[in-house]
């Protein structure tokens, strides 16, 4: 594994990470459709897909290695009140299992991160399932730290 690792690395120059247009809805519905490990409503995906895609305030970004899609992340940037500037957040981010350990999603972290800070954000922030430990300790190999605990109110549990 490692090798395969170092030989990745070294052909970081076939890597290529940019921005999702309207044309890679397919492939961000399959790879989310995977991160959540279900079949998702489809009118739905597409609805918030598209209002997405052409908000200031969110960006994604696609990862390919020699041509094909191997990853995403999402950056959200918003003025938030408490903390009186740009605050940038992950909301989805997403590897194949085959390219995991490969540092492709090392590469999307960092370009997310040059991406907010270009735009002014001050800090970068990242939720995840307290199930997915594996990607709590990348996460928190990437600079993040368990700083909040997240609260969830499920409105269809109160019906």
């Amino acid at each position: 594994m490692i090798r395969q690792n170092y030989r990745l690395f070294k052909n970081m120059d076939r890597l290529l990470i940019r921005k999702v247009v309207l044309e890679d809805e397919e492939t961000i519905y399959g790879m989310i459709c995977r991160l959540e490990s279900a079949v998702l409503d489809r009118i739905g995906f597409d609805m918030a897909f598209r209002r997405n895609l052409v908000s200031d305030h969110i960006n994604y970004f696609i990862a390919e290695f020699n041509g094909g899609p191997v990853g995403m992340i999402s950056c959200h940037i918003q003025p938030l009140l408490h903390h009186a500037a740009l605050v940038s957040e992950i909301q989805e981010m997403y590897v194949e299992p085959e390219f995991r350990s490969r540092f492709i999603g090392r590469e999307l972290i960092k370009h997310a991160v040059e991406f907010a800070k270009n735009q002014g954000a001050i800090q970068m922030e990242v939720t995840s399932r307290k199930t997915r430990e594996n990607a709590h300790k990348f996460y928190e190999r990437e600079g993040f730290e368990k700083s909040h605990v997240k609260l969830v109110r499920y409105f269809e549990k109160e019906d």
